[in-house]
């Protein structure tokens, strides 16, 4: 039985894999400060309250992280608690792509395995959208190779930025205007953010398959804002919450 768990910036996703299905998949919030017997506890409590699971019943783990901060602990309280060992992502893995950037080194681990779980899908040229604290544009083209990424402020942290500073805007709803030409502030800062996000997320994904040569570039959008998105464009082929888990899947299958 397979724990995954990718740990960003806001959430922390973890998944339960066992007899050929995801049984069981939670999203958490990311608390720096949190101690690894807290941790621990809050596994422990959903582990139990859901699927009846101990983390003694494990026998593998996977764990991707693009907190520093974070990555020993969480990898440390795993591993004194599973029966099994604990597998940390990095581009060193038999990942079964090729990374084809300047700094492999660099690459975030949660691009990491988005790019295997939809190369795995595809087995064509695709973008992964991955809607977190950050919005990343990550291509991966045949027979496999990961060209790079786009990196822009994702959605929630524009608003909050232009929340804060300023004196009289207030928090919105992520949803659109009934005018993109807004009568009220909330209107207008809707019109803004969520339909010029939107737009953004579209105007990259065009430039990005002109680039690439081919429009029929198939395009697969997750992450925890992923639903909402999506649900304002027809860019995307495929939309998957919890893509970055099934690719910790697959690497683990391919390294334990």
């Amino acid at each position: 039985m397979l724990l995954a768990v990718d740990i960003g910036n806001t959430n922390i996703v973890f998944g339960v894999y066992n007899q050929n299905t995801w049984q069981h998949l939670w999203r958490i919030q990311t608390v720096h400060n949190r101690m690894p017997d807290e941790y621990a506890v809050l596994f422990q409590s959903l582990l139990g309250r859901d699927g009846g699971l101990e983390l003694a019943q494990f026998d593998k783990a996977i764990v991707s992280s693009v907190v520093p901060q974070l990555t020993y602990n969480i990898v440390q309280m795993i591993e004194r608690r599973i029966n099994g060992k604990v597998l940390l992502l990095t581009h060193n893995l038999d990942l079964g792509i090729q990374i084809d950037t300047d700094t492999p080194n660099r690459v975030g681990a949660d691009l990491l395995a988005d790019s295997v779980a939809a190369y795995t899908r595809f087995q064509d040229d695709c973008i992964v959208v991955d809607f977190g604290t950050a919005t990343t544009f990550t291509t991966v083209t045949k027979p496999g190779v990961m060209r790079g990424t786009a990196i822009a402020a994702g959605l929630n942290v524009t608003i909050d930025a232009l929340v804060r500073h300023t004196a009289q805007l207030p928090q919105i709803e992520l949803v659109p205007p009934p005018s993109i030409i807004g009568r009220n502030t909330v209107h207008a800062m809707q019109a803004g953010l969520v339909v010029g996000y939107v737009a953004m997320v579209e105007g990259l994904i065009h430039r990005i398959k002109a680039e690439i040569g081919t429009s029929s570039i198939k395009v697969i959008a997750t992450g925890g804002l992923s639903g909402i998105v999506a649900n304002l464009t027809n860019v995307f082929d495929v939309v998957d919450p919890w893509l970055t888990l099934e690719g910790l899947r697959l690497i683990a299958a391919r390294n334990m």
